[in-house]
C-alpha cells in the first residue's frame, strides 16, 4: 500500500480568529476523480490552521471526500482521508521511473490504462462480461464497472450515524436519470447513507446509476460539477467563508496536439460553471445592495410597508467571502489525469492542495469579512485580476 507521508512540519497559519468572524465556514468540493487527493490536501492545511467547516458539500469524488470529513470526528478526519487515498492508489505501476516529463507522461498513461483494464482497489472493478455482452435490463448492462467495493469502503471509513447527527451540514449533488434534474442530498433534510455518496459519483457509462427510493441517479457533474450554487441560494442569510476547491481550471494554454485538445476540453467542460456561479451571485448581490441604497433615499413616510420590509431584508444581507482554490495541471499530465490513480500522482495532488492552501492562508486580508459595500468577494490565488 502506498503511504501518504506527513509534509515537512512548518509553522501553520492559524485562521480560527478570522473564521470566528463568520456565522458559517463552508468547504465545497468539485468532482474530478483521481485529482480529488488535492481536496484532501486542502482539508489537511485547513485542519492544521484550526479551521473546521460547519458545512461540507461535494460532487462525485468531492462527495466521497465530503462524506469522510462529515462522517468522522475532527481527530479522525485526516487519518480516514489518508486511508481512502492510500487504498485507491495502492497498486504499483513501475518499480522505477527515469527523470523527465516524457517518462512521467508514459508512466501516467500506463497507470491510466491499468485503471481502465483493472479498476481501482476499494473503488470499482470491471464487469465480466462487459455491458455490450449483457442482456438489456440486466444489472451489468448499463456500466463498464461495478462499484460494490466502494460501498464497502465508504461504510468502513464513514460513520453515517455521526454524519446524520447534523453536527456538520453535509450535502451531495446528483442527477435524476429519468428527469435530468439536479438534486441535492442534504443531511438537514433526509438521512444519508453510502448510496447517496455513490449516486453523486456514478459517472456514466463507466459507473452504474444508483437506486434511491425508487429513482436512479448519476454523477452530479453531468449538470454542474460544483454544489456551490446550492449553498449560495440558501435563505438563512448567514455570513459565510467559503473554500471552493476545483479540480479543473477554466484557464489554460492553447492545445498543440490531440492529447492537449482532449485535456483542455475536459477542463473547460467541468470548470466553467463554477466561475459562472460566482460571477452571477456577485452581480445579484451587487444589484440588491444598490436597490437598498436607492430605497434608503426615499423618505420613510413615503415608503409602503412592502418597501420597508424589502429595505430591511436588503440591508441585512450577510457577507460572503469565497476563497477559490484550483488545481493546476502539471505539464506531463494529459486528459487521463482524472483516472490516473498512481501513488506518485496522488501524493503530488495531496501536496499541491496542502501547499496552495497554506499560500492562500498567508493572505490574511483575504480572510476578513467583506465590507458592507462589497457584500461578496472572490479571491483566487492563481488569478491576479480577481478581487
Amino acid at each position: 500500500m502506498v503511504t501518504i507521508t506527513q509534509p515537512i512540519a512548518r509553522a501553520a497559519p492559524t485562521i480560527s480568529g478570522f473564521a470566528s468572524q463568520y456565522q458559517r465556514v463552508a468547504l465545497v468540493f468539485q468532482g474530478g476523480g483521481a485529482l480529488g487527493a488535492y481536496q484532501a490536501g486542502v482539508y489537511h492545511a485547513l485542519s492544521e490552521a484550526n479551521c473546521e467547516p460547519d458545512w461540507v458539500s461535494g460532487v462525485s469524488i468531492g462527495a466521497i471526500n465530503a462524506a469522510i470529513v462529515g462522517g468522522n470526528s475532527p481527530e479522525n478526519r485526516l487519518p480516514r482521508l489518508r486511508n481512502f487515498w492510500e487504498l485507491v492508489s495502492g497498486r504499483k505501476v513501475w518499480a522505477y521511473t527515469p527523470d523527465g516529463d516524457w517518462f512521467r507522461t508514459l508512466r501516467n498513461y500506463t497507470s491510466a490504462m491499468m485503471t481502465i483494464t483493472m479498476g481501482q482497489p476499494g473503488f470499482f472493478a470491471p464487469r465480466h462480461p462487459g455491458p455490450w455482452l449483457t442482456p438489456a435490463g440486466a444489472a451489468g448492462a448499463t456500466s463498464y464497472y461495478d462499484t460494490s467495493t466502494l460501498k464497502t469502503t465508504l461504510e468502513h471509513l464513514v460513520d453515517f450515524d455521526l454524519l446524520n447527527s447534523q453536527r456538520m451540514r453535509v450535502t451531495f449533488g446528483a442527477v435524476n436519470v429519468r428527469s435530468g434534474n439536479f438534486i441535492y442530498f442534504d443531511n438537514a433534510k433526509e438521512t444519508l447513507n453510502a448510496n447517496h455518496v455513490m449516486a453523486s459519483g456514478a459517472l456514466p457509462p463507466a459507473l452504474p446509476a444508483i437506486k434511491i427510493d425508487g429513482e436512479y441517479y448519476w454523477d452530479g457533474g453531468i449538470v454542474s460539477n460544483t454544489p456551490l450554487q446550492y449553498l449560495l441560494e440558501q435563505e438563512d442569510n448567514l455570513s459565510t467563508l467559503v473554500f471552493q476547491v476545483d479540480l479543473f481550471s477554466a484557464r489554460g494554454s492553447l492545445p498543440r496536439d490531440m492529447r492537449d485538445v482532449l485535456g483542455r476540453h475536459k477542463d473547460i467542460m467541468f470548470s466553467s460553471r463554477t466561475r459562472q456561479n460566482t460571477d452571477h451571485f456577485r452581480r445579484v448581490h451587487t444589484l440588491r445592495h444598490r436597490l437598498a441604497q436607492a430605497l434608503a433615499k426615499v423618505p420613510p413616510d413615503r415608503r409602503t410597508p412592502d418597501e420597508e420590509r424589502l429595505l430591511q431584508e436588503l440591508s441585512d444581507m450577510a457577507a460572503v467571502n469565497i476563497v477559490h482554490l484550483i488545481y493546476q495541471q502539471k505539464s506531463y499530465e494529459g486528459h487521463a489525469k482524472d483516472y490516473e490513480f498512481s501513488g506518485t500522482s496522488v501524493r503530488e495532488h495531496w501536496e499541491a492542495g496542502y501547499n496552495d492552501t497554506r499560500r492562500t492562508l498567508r493572505h490574511s486580508d483575504w480572510l476578513a469579512p467583506p465590507t458592507t459595500g462589497d457584500g461578496v468577494v472572490v479571491h483566487d490565488l492563481h488569478r491576479d485580476d480577481d478581487t
